[in-house]
């Protein structure tokens, strides 16, 4: 029986999702946690890795047992700590919480002001020029090869991002980006490549040329994971 869960979390009290050890982490604090209900070990597979300090509202995860136990979201929600079951339901056995994925939802919230809680918000007190960050991240839509937007070795960098929207209200500016896949770090890039423009730093082309552009090597600053938040897997 494979049952799936869509969990919310506060970054800044975990080292990121992913298990490691003598650290506090998503992945481990719900396997410690099912595996004490079912008395036995639990194994969970997320829908992806979030860094750490980086925060989800709707993360995925699903993990194989024998039997549902009665009451287990209410169980699970009144002892996890920084962790909150959203909804707990079977699901076929061909489902898988990485593989199945179709779409994600992020969104970075940008605080102009340096009157939010830091560990909620990056920050950006810089007057920045919305218009011009809309107009350009038009060229992020569809699909890319994203190398020089994102971390990591990898065999292939194309993914395809379907939607950005950039708005602004009292003081925050909000960056949410849809798409199929995004990479280690991609979503920061994007958002650290956006803030660089409306800064002035940079100019249109140099974000064409960073798109798509295997020997292109130049580095825009990386968005604050704190303001990063994982809030839909499609499925």
């Amino acid at each position: 029986m494979k049952i799936m869960l869509v969990i919310s979390y506060d970054g800044s009290k975990f080292n990121g999702f992913q298990r490691q050890n003598n650290v506090r982490n998503v992945q481990g604090e719900l396997e410690k946690e099912l595996s004490k209900i079912y008395n036995t070990e639990i194994i969970i597979k997320g829908s992806g890795r979030t860094d750490a300090l980086v925060h989800a509202r709707g993360q995925v995860v699903h993990f194989e047992c024998s039997n549902l136990i009665p009451n287990l979201k209410k169980k699970l929600n009144n002892n996890l700590k920084d962790i909150t079951i959203k909804k707990l339901k079977k699901v076929s056995d061909d489902f898988h919480a990485r593989h199945s994925v179709k779409s994600k939802t992020y969104l970075y919230k940008l605080d102009t002001k340096g009157t939010k809680n830091r560990n909620y918000y990056g920050l950006c007190k810089n007057k920045l020029n919305i218009k011009e960050m809309r107009k350009v991240s038009n060229l992020f839509i569809g699909k890319h090869d994203f190398r020089n937007f994102a971390s990591g070795l990898k065999d292939n960098y194309e993914t395809t991002i379907t939607d950005i929207k950039i708005y602004k209200i009292n003081g925050v500016i909000y960056f949410k980006f849809k798409g199929y896949a995004f990479y280690r770090y991609m979503v920061r890039n994007l958002v650290g490549a956006l803030i660089h423009l409306g800064k002035g730093k940079i100019n249109e082309e140099v974000i064409k040329k960073m798109l798509d552009t295997e020997d292109f090597t130049k580095r825009l600053p990386t968005a604050d994971p704190r303001g990063l938040y994982l809030m839909k897997v499609n499925y």
